[in-house]
């Protein structure tokens, strides 16, 4: 029997957390409040990974931040789209924090998010950011 349907029933459930994280992440902004106070304030606490994420992004945001504003060229981190602020804040902690996730699933799912929840460029925008930043932390 193979494996197959239980790796992409993970995969999905990696997806999902990721999307949940998203809207974390994204709830926080508008709250003016840190991802893990949003996290605090939830009835039903979110899946493992989700809350690895959006903590994760708290925690490490100055060098998250820092990177962001290293590599963009057209946009003031404060002036990028929220979706396209947390997407980056997401996968670029997973290029720091999770050397076993492989950098193209990292930028891939980044990129969905940002195409499903962005505007009509931020999937572009989203994987040049990423590619280039991920070729200097994970070189």
């Amino acid at each position: 029997m193979s494996d197959r349907p239980d790796r992409a029933d993970r995969e999905d459930r990696r997806s999902e957390s990721r999307e949940r994280a998203l809207t974390l992440l994204y709830e926080a902004e508008a709250k003016t409040q840190t991802g893990t106070e949003t996290l605090q304030a939830l009835p039903v606490a979110a899946d493992a990974m989700a809350t690895e994420l959006v903590e994760g992004v708290d925690e490490h945001i100055e060098d998250i931040d820092r990177l962001i504003r290293k590599f963009s060229r057209t946009w003031t981190i404060e002036r990028m789209p929220v979706i396209d602020r947390s997407v980056l804040r997401i996968a670029i902690y997973e290029l720091l924090a999770r050397p076993e996730v492989p950098v193209p699933v990292i930028i891939d799912e980044a990129v969905e998010l940002a195409k499903s929840y962005g505007t009509d460029d931020s999937g572009k925008f989203v994987n040049g950011m990423l590619s280039a930043i991920a070729a200097n932390v994970r070189s």
